[in-house]
């Protein structure tokens, strides 16, 4: 036995080497593990103007979109993401995570009554002591970067510069010309361009979805490789003027022949297939002001299809420039550690201002027309109108502005490392989450926000974020919404609705045609309530039922038209004085000179 021993020490011996090997190098795997879910990834905020839910082609619409689409089926694609009715606020929600109005965008400044004017919550800025997403990122190491349509204010403190972003391009407005620096409405005396926060000119050759890929793609060549990255790129597209390059508009030939009435319904069609509404949704309600289109003129029907063809154009055109980005990033082994968010500010865009006698008189005069021959081109001004925001809104209700699924229900993509991929988690998500995703993703704080964080979603470690019994309050222009649940409080204004509050099933009728007010009259007072509340802690202000932000709108202008041109007038009035006077004195000289003959 004595001989053994040593061969049975070397043996156990052996075995706590093994032992002691194995679990260092598993102490090494974690720690790998740990440094590569410590390692910061790259974001890259991709928002969208006035794209509905089904127009991405991947979530049903007719634009092809390849790029986003390829995201999207390696990522997580949400079917119940709301948003805000409205561009500004809905910029100011997502940067910040809180409600538009505790971060001082209540609305935008052409629909807003004197009243709300003088309130913080409608400031058209973000507050002081508010923070962005960027800054926040900034903080904790991150690059910050933003070229596109910024609308959250130009004067000093307001622009990018003044919140996180290292470099910035923006246009603050509502929107612009793609091709020229020129204002695309007569509310805006120009297009105020601003290059780290000073005023700039565009270059030649200008069109707005290629230029602001080329300028971040020009920001990112500058940057430090060692350290993450920010992208937000808020692109011009689709917001009017509609414009896309001819090659573009022309791949649509022949899609949108058909009207409005045929692809709206094709679209609940597709989004009943896709899963997006249930099987047996019903198809929603047109306003009855909406013509059909069977009553309109061959030509009028030839103008509209080709409206629509240029909206699908520059969609594309946005999506294929997209694609350059996602391309450099890849050349340069940034892609596969780069999360990608895409989403739309608001529904579809109903407003169709070549119908206004003074807007088609100021047309010309700015170098605008609406020419069939060349629709969607440099000098074309042109909106697809209701009836196509009806159809694109489709399955929803309504279009941008108002509270109904068409304007609030839109596309919501997360796509990069640690997202599941998944087509379509339909938990309850909200614009105001994604900044605290972002501040997650990232590692850094994400403050006192009122929106939480998708990480648990993405990663599939939770079904949900939101309970049934907590309550969501939007409000813009009095177009106000509470979702609670299964179910959803909302009153649109004119001149599609008439401030009254409807209950809906939100899940079973996501169409909005069936009232349920008088059937749960208890479950309409509860989320009345809760609507109460949250306008009281976000500076609400109330406003009558005939209010009409389209009229709000044109009586804003012509207040801020005549405020820009009253130097001018004074000038002239100025003049025609001494005209007068001059004449009156020539008049009395002649008087005299008859008396004394």
């Amino acid at each position: 036995m004595p001989e053994k021993i040593p061969a049975q020490a070397g043996r156990i011996g052996l075995r706590i080497f093994a032992r002691w090997v194995q679990w260092l190098l598993a102490l090494a795997l974690s720690q790998l593990a740990l440094a590569v879910l410590a390692e910061q990834p790259n974001i890259v905020v991709v928002l969208v103007d006035d794209a509905g839910l089904m127009d991405f082609s991947g979530f049903g619409g007719e634009a092809q979109t390849p790029n986003i689409d390829a995201l999207s089926e390696a990522g997580m694609s949400f079917s119940n993401y709301r948003t805000s009715p409205m561009c500004a606020p809905t910029r100011a929600m997502l940067l910040t995570g809180l409600t538009s109005h505790k971060a001082g965008v209540g609305a935008l400044s052409e629909i807003m009554t004197p009243e709300q004017q003088q309130s913080p919550a409608y400031s058209q800025r973000l507050l002081p002591g508010v923070k962005t997403v960027a800054t926040r990122l900034r903080a904790g190491g991150y690059q910050t970067f933003v070229a596109g349509k910024w609308h959250l204010g130009h004067e000093p403190g307001d622009l990018p510069n003044e919140h996180g972003f290292d470099r910035s391009f923006v246009l603050d407005a509502s929107g612009a010309d793609n091709y020229e620096q020129k204002s695309f409405m007569p509310f805006y005396a120009d297009a105020p361009w601003f290059e780290d926060g000073l005023p700039t000119a565009l270059p030649d050759g200008f069109y707005s979805s290629e230029f602001l890929v080329s300028q971040m793609i020009k920001y990112l060549d500058g940057r430090d490789p060692d350290r993450p990255f920010l992208v937000y790129l808020p692109f011009l597209a689709i917001h009017i003027p509609v414009q896309a390059p001819r090659e573009y508009t022309d791949k649509y030939t022949g899609v949108y022949h058909e009207g409005w009435d045929a692809i709206r319904l094709s679209r609940v069609k597709r989004a009943k297939a896709l899963g997006l509404v249930p099987a047996g949704a019903e198809v929603p309600n047109i306003p009855p002001s909406l013509r059909k289109w069977d009553a309109l003129s061959p030509e009028s029907q030839a103008h509209y299809e080709r409206r629509m063809m240029v909206n699908a154009g520059m969609l594309d055109a946005m999506d294929h420039h997209l694609g350059r980005l996602i391309d450099y990033l890849k050349s340069n082994g940034a892609y596969d550690n780069t999360v990608f968010v895409i989403t739309s500010d608001n529904g579809p865009e109903f407003g169709e201002p070549n119908l206004d006698a003074n807007f088609r008189s100021w047309m010309p005069r700015n170098g605008y027309n609406d020419d069939f021959d060349t629709l969607g081109e440099k000098g074309s001004n042109i909106a697809i109108g209701a009836e196509w925001a009806s159809a694109a809104a489709g399955p929803s209700h309504l279009f941008k502005t108002f509270a109904s699924e068409g304007g609030m229900r839109v596309p919501l993509i997360i796509s990069g490392p640690g997202v599941f991929s998944e087509r379509f988690n339909d938990a309850r998500v909200y614009v105001t989450d994604l900044a605290p995703t972002l501040s997650e993703l990232a590692g850094v704080p994400s403050g006192d926000v009122d929106g939480r964080s998708l990480v648990p979603l993405l990663r599939r470690e939770a079904e949900y974020v939101y309970e049934a019994d907590d309550p969501v309050g939007f409000e813009l222009g009095g177009n106000s919404a509470l979702y609670k649940g299964q179910f959803k409080l909302v009153r649109n204004t004119l001149p599609f609705g008439d401030a009254e509050w409807r209950l809906y099933d939100i899940v079973a009728d996501p169409s909005e045609t069936n009232d349920l007010s008088a059937v749960h009259p208890d479950v309409k007072a509860e989320l009345l309530k809760d609507y109460e509340r949250f306008a009281s802690e976000n500076g609400v202000i109330a406003l009558p039922k005939d209010y009409d932000p389209y009229q709000q709108l044109r009586r804003n202008a012509s207040g801020r038209i005549f405020k820009r041109n009253l130097p001018q007038l004074v000038g002239y009035g100025v003049l025609l004085l001494g005209a007068l006077a001059f004449i009156s004195l020539v008049a009395l000289r002649l008087r005299s000179r008859r008396a004394l003959s």
